[in-house]
Order: structure tokens, then sequence, then C-alpha cells
């Protein structure tokens, strides 16, 4: 290779090779999970309660450590939580978007830049002096999502941020990030219960009992999780 090029980056913004966890009770939540997000895709992750979903999120966001297995992501990485109020901490809109750049010492001009550059990529660029608590829960996630942005992540994700949210707010924010993604070159996983929202993803993954099971299209996937009892 000539020494003025870079080595390609790989296919996949996030892969997982063989990851166990439990918990200190010892219940086992994955076995042996494994898993590759193609980079520059919007992919979604399925299951019934309790087979892992989460518990694989907050492993790939760094916010649990696995037990074994491999974990390879694209960095920085934006968590978005269920709950928008679990990690909104500033009380104005702008504040809070800038609050995740503290640790990049950047100066008031980059910061405000960045600010302005994540609050218009999902069109709230207008609410700067706005003030956390008077938003919608729209409103929340998707600044939520735009502190992402500000910290330039590459990867977004996403733990069933529509939960919270009435069913006109979820199309809408799936949606949302749907356009990042292609528009800003982002790579996402986002958790789902919504049959709905897998209309918007470039695939989908089928967790069952701490593994992933099925891959690909997310319609037969959808088909086999209907047949589930208690889905």
């Amino acid at each position: 290779m000539n020494p003025s090029q870079t080595p390609e980056k790989p296919e996949f913004a996030i892969q997982v090779r063989e990851l166990s966890f439990r918990w200190p009770n010892g219940l086992e939540v994955l076995n042996g999970c494994s898993l590759g997000v193609p980079r520059g895709e919007f992919w979604m992750l399925l299951g019934t309660n309790g087979s892992g979903k989460s518990t694989l999120l907050r492993l790939l966001a760094g916010l649990l450590t696995p037990e074994e297995g491999e974990i390879e992501i694209d960095r920085p990485v934006g968590f978005v939580f269920q709950n928008p109020d679990h990690q909104l901490v500033m009380p104005t809109v702008g504040a809070d978007v800038a609050f995740g750049l503290v640790e990049e010492k950047l100066s008031p001009p980059q910061i405000r830049a960045r600010v302005e550059e994540a609050l218009g990529a999902v069109n709230l660029l207008g609410l700067q002096r706005r003030p956390i608590y008077a938003l919608s829960g729209g409103q929340k996630q998707r600044i939520a999502i735009a502190g992402a942005i500000a910290r330039h992540c590459e990867v977004l994700l996403l733990d069933e941020p529509t939960a919270l949210l009435d069913p006109e707010s979820q199309l809408d924010l799936v949606a949302q990030v749907q356009r990042l993604v292609k528009n800003r070159g982002l790579t996402a996983l986002w958790v789902t219960h919504r049959f709905d929202e897998l209309d918007y993803c470039d695939g989908a993954f089928l967790i069952e009992r701490g593994q992933v099971v099925a891959r690909g299209d997310p319609a037969p996937l959808q088909q086999r999780l209907m047949r589930e009892e208690n889905y």
C-alpha cells in the first residue's frame, strides 16, 4: 500500500462477536451474541421483553462491561435513552447541546457553531433559548440526538426512543433519524417494539434468549415475532 494512503475502514461500524453478559445475581442476559451493522446504515433490533436488546445497547455504549466477547464500534458514540429526561441536564436547549462539548476544549465560537449545526440538523434551530421543561417529548428526543451530532458522533444507539411519544411523534422521530443517517453518513442501531417503525430501516436483527437468531429484511422477522406468544 502506498504510504500516503490510509487503510480502509472495515465494512461494519458496529461489530459484536460472541458477547456474553450476566447480572451480579447470576441472571444470564446475553450468551454468544454476534452481529454487524454496516457503516452508513440504519438497523433495528427486535425481540420480546427480556431478550437482551437494551442490555446489548448499553454494552455497545460502554455503560456495561461484557464478561466475554469483543466489541468494535466507530467512535464517538451517541446514546439516546427511552426517557430523554434521564439525559437532558441543562436548563435550556442550547446549553444542553453545548454541555457534551465540554471535554473537547473548544473556543466559544466553535461551540456556538457546533450547537447551531446540530440543532439545524434536527430542525430545532429556533429553540436554542427554550427551557427544556417547555419542550414536547418528541422535541426532547431530538435534542438528545442533537447532542450526539454536536459531538460529531459516528454511531447513534437509540433504546426505544419513541416509547413515551404519541403515535404521530413516533413516526416523525424515526423518519428524522433515517434522514440523518442518509444525509450525514451516520450509522444507527434502534431498539423497537413497533412494527410500523420497521418501514424506515435498512435491516433488522431478531434477538431471542440473548442471541441474534435472524437478520436482514425486516418483513420475515416481523412475521416471526407476531407468532411469538405474548408479543
